[in-house]
This record gives C-alpha cells, structure tokens and sequence, in this order.
C-alpha cells in the first residue's frame, strides 16, 4: 500500500485493506483535520476488503461531520466490484454500473 497527494486528491495505490487499515486511517484522517473535503484516487487500487469500505464510510461520515465530503475519483474495477456487491456504491458517489456521476 502506499499513499501519496497529487493535485489535491490522495493517491492510494495496492492493497486497501485489513493489512494497510491502521496506517491509511490515519493518513485519511490527517487530511480531513486540514480540510474537510476529501478526494481519493483509488485507480491503483488491486484489493479491497470489508476493512477498505470501513475506512471509506469513515472517511465520509468524518468529512460530513465536519461540513465537507468525500470524493472517489477513478475507483479500481476492484473497489467498484465491492462495493456494489455490498450495496454502497451509491451511497458513495458511484453511479449504476461503477461510474462516477
């Protein structure tokens, strides 16, 4: 897993899950504290798990509470295959079929 800032979105490339949770939780929530609008480029994501969703429902409700939100640019076929299986796609800004509005 790594993680890195381009152009105001927060790259997130490798695996996004139960072994990368703790340090991604705390990158994503350093970002919030310094604004409350979120960007994740998660093209360069191959795996996703439970653990993965966990931090973007986490992520979302932290933005939201502080008066911003969460954007997924570019989500991986992976990222796009689970969370339409679990239900949350739209709820997490994908559009029917995985694609962003």
């Amino acid at each position: 897993m790594s993680a890195a800032a381009d152009a105001g979105a927060l790259r997130i490339e490798g695996e996004m899950g139960i072994y990368s949770a703790a340090e991604l939780k705390r990158q994503l929530l350093e970002r919030l504290a310094g604004s409350p609008e979120l960007a994740l480029d998660l093209a360069g994501v191959c795996e996703f798990d439970c653990a993965g969703v966990q931090l973007l429902l986490l992520a979302q409700r932290a933005a939201h509470a502080a008066g911003g939100a969460l954007r997924l640019l570019s989500p991986s076929a992976a990222v796009v295959e689970a969370l339409e299986l679990l239900g949350l796609g739209e709820r997490l800004g994908l559009a029917a079929g995985g694609a962003l509005p």
